[in-house]
């Protein structure tokens, strides 16, 4: 066996071994799940003030992205071994779809920033409306002791029918420890990042 194979197999060994010991055993059926949240959206300390050019009035659509995410399942990938698959925790839940703690996330940060945030229901002519597609929300692994939760979004801000601006948006935070539990919190630090990032892209574009 040459060096280079070699090195691949203990590769290969090394990723099976993390994803058994992250993913726990999947036929444990008396095994309680774990539920996890972003937690409370405390204000952030810079927060004192509306930013200069926030639009008084937003309506914020409920966020989309892939089906994945509209399960309570807490996905991991193993970039190092198996980049294309994603896998998921076996015992431990969001309590609801990131896509749907991300959209009221986002809609917190919104009203804490100054906004006056409202659904599309209660949106009257003229107010400028802001749609968020979620492309990466996962607790990705570089290798065994390092991983990172990473959350990619693109935000469109329309007028009307016209949109005005688009824009991507990525954050990584890195994480605690190696399970769901650091996972998640380093998602709700990333997803945090991101809407600070919202709020100062929209602070910044021109008025209506």
């Amino acid at each position: 066996m040459t060096v280079h194979k070699h090195l691949q197999r203990l590769m290969m060994v090394a990723a099976l071994a993390t994803a058994a010991q992250l993913a726990g055993c999947a036929s444990s059926k008396g095994t309680p799940n774990t539920t996890y949240d972003f937690g409370p959206a405390r204000v952030p300390a810079a927060a004192s003030a509306a930013p200069a050019g926030l639009r008084n009035s937003l309506v914020v659509t409920d966020v989309t992205g892939s089906a994945s995410y509209d399960s309570e399942r807490i996905f991991y990938r193993l970039n190092y071994a198996d980049p294309l698959q994603a896998r998921s925790y076996a015992n431990s839940r969001w309590s609801t779809t990131p896509l749907q703690m991300v959209t009221q996330r986002f809609k917190t940060r919104l009203a804490q920033a100054g906004a006056k945030v409202l659904s599309t229901a209660d949106a009257s002519t003229g107010v400028s409306i802001l749609r968020v597609d979620v492309d990466d929300f996962i607790h990705t692994f570089t290798n065994a002791a390092q991983s990172e939760g990473e959350v990619a979004v693109r935000a469109s801000l329309f007028e009307g029918h016209v949109l005005v601006d688009q824009k991507s948006f990525r954050r990584t935070t890195p994480a605690a420890t190696a399970d769901a539990g650091g996972g998640a919190t380093a998602l709700a630090a990333s997803t945090d990042a991101v809407a600070a990032d919202i709020v100062a892209w929209l602070a910044a574009l021109p008025p209506r």
